[in-house]
């Protein structure tokens, strides 16, 4: 074969490879009374594309109406994209800044933000607590938020102490927004189902635009007629700052934070050493105390914690409590009707577990009357050991978090090592 023949050999073979480009396949796709055309082009641009195409929807005009607000402020995927109570979260945040912004409006901002920023500068040094309790401190934000309006609401009505009111009610302000701000993601994180953490922010922050929007809308309305007199704005205030109260407390009730906290803690170990049952973030969350997230839990063992060690043992005693548990992370003291519980710098959630298990069953054997105080204390011990393994595996199986332990500024200790 010559090199004419060649050419021509190789020309048919690359003209019978030749493929015309592939045609887009179609199809259509009805679901909920909702037809639509579906196309997929393999040759278009990144190795293929799909396009959707409405082509008939004959659902009622509400049904359309509310998916499109669902779609536009739910998460993608609502309901299943996000954990139990995520729609009375809603619902009542949606209140909550509805009445803020009508509040807002009523009331006038006249100092300059000097005293706000004061406030917020002193708040910021309380983020490990917030983390501890964020639904506590998102209520106190919005105490201290409506606390600062009333005071801009009254500072007319006392011309000699006009700065100072104002100036009060600002930095009241200014503490508000940052616990308010420091406290929204660990929130928004309990709702997170799917890693969708950041559409469930975007979604919630839309919620809140809308309704300070239409807040904004109504309070001017209730500025120009019912409240256009100082008399009016004070009968007015109180009441919507109760419902803004309202709100913002259901709000929190609904939420189920995951993380191990104490008062969290010590309710876990109470359900298991009652019934031996382990409750979920969403079985605990309407049990939490809001307004005293600190009380002490008899049945758990009534483990204080986060105390300076000087204030728990005295010197002398350290190295003999040490010996008690040598290859714990904790340290446990009873005095009168509590137990002091002081955690190592390093210690997790599960070794707060740990140490709460061993004072739950300490206290329910000394109630119950078997032995004295110490050998109570082995014998716990040597319970929790039983059962831990158990225990923990379904903590973790009901949602826990257990990898830290938020004791907020809470007092940990670090034993230096010597060589």
């Amino acid at each position: 074969m010559n090199i004419l023949e060649r050419i021509r050999g190789g020309g048919d073979r690359a003209a019978a490879t030749e493929r015309p480009p592939p045609q887009p396949e179609f199809w259509v796709e009805i679901s909920e009374s909702v037809s639509r055309l579906c196309s997929f082009d393999a040759a278009g641009r990144g190795g293929g594309r799909i396009s959707v195409k409405v082509i008939q929807d004959s659902r009622p005009v509400h049904d359309k109406v509310v998916d499109s607000f669902l779609n536009k402020f739910f998460p993608s995927g609502y309901p299943y994209s996000v954990n139990e109570g995520y729609l009375t979260y809603t619902k009542f945040r949606a209140l909550q800044h509805f009445s803020s912004a009508m509040l807002h409006v009523l009331s006038t901002q006249i100092l300059k933000d000097g005293m706000q920023h004061a406030g917020k500068l002193i708040c910021s040094s309380m983020g490990a607590r917030m983390d501890s309790e964020p639904k506590s401190w998102r209520i106190l934000a919005d105490v201290l938020y409506d606390f600062g309006t009333a005071l801009e609401f009254v500072s007319p009505l006392c011309p000699q102490l006009f700065l100072e009111v104002a100036g009060l009610g600002n930095f009241a302000k200014g503490m508000a927004v940052v616990a308010a701000r420091a406290t929204r993601l660990p929130i928004y994180s309990s709702f997170a189902k799917e890693g969708n953490l950041s559409d469930l922010f975007a979604k919630g922050e839309a919620i809140s635009t809308l309704f300070n929007v239409m807040g904004i809308g109504a309070g001017i309305g209730l500025a120009s007629t019912v409240c256009s007199t100082t008399q009016g704005k004070l009968i007015a205030g109180p009441l919507l700052s109760a419902v803004h109260i309202y709100g913002v407390v259901q709000e929190m009730r609904a939420t189920p934070v995951n993380t191990l906290n104490p008062q969290r803690t010590a309710m876990i170990v109470a359900d298991f050493v009652k019934s031996g049952k382990v409750s979920s973030p969403a079985e605990l969350r309407y049990r939490e105390d809001l307004l005293f997230p600190n009380r002490l839990i008899e049945e758990a063992g009534s483990v204080k914690i986060g105390q300076p060690l000087r204030r728990v043992l005295s010197p002398g005693l350290v190295e003999q409590v040490r010996a008690t548990f040598p290859n714990e992370k904790f340290l446990l003291n009873q005095k009168s009707s509590k137990t002091y519980m002081v955690l190592e710098q390093s210690a997790s959630g599960e070794d707060a577990l740990r140490g709460w298990l061993v004072a739950a069953f300490a206290s329910e054997m000394e109630r119950s009357g078997m032995g004295s105080r110490d050998a109570a204390l082995n014998e716990a011990y040597e319970k929790m050991e039983r059962v831990f393994p158990t225990f923990v595996s379904e903590v973790k199986s009901r949602g826990w978090y257990t990898d830290q332990f938020l004791d907020g500024n809470g007092s940990r200790i670090a034993f230096a090592k010597f060589q």
